[in-house]
């Protein structure tokens, strides 16, 4: 997925090492490392409006799977 490949790589330039693969299709999945709940939910929320999304004129949610 080189998609996928490519937004890992943004989002480890930008400090989210704790990421640690994604694949894009219709929806991403994001497995992460390192995080608790709490955190996993409050950085994949950051992640999605300053990354994934364009919140002005996307709408998206997300669900952490443990």
């Amino acid at each position: 997925d080189p998609q996928g490949k490519t937004i890992h790589h943004a989002l480890s330039s930008l400090g989210y090492e704790q990421v640690s693969d994604v694949r894009q299709g219709k929806f991403f999945v994001l497995n992460l490392d390192g995080w608790n709940r709490d955190e996993a939910q409050k950085q994949v929320e950051r992640i999605s409006k300053e990354v994934l999304a364009n919140p002005v004129i996307e709408e998206f949610r997300f669900e952490i799977v443990e």
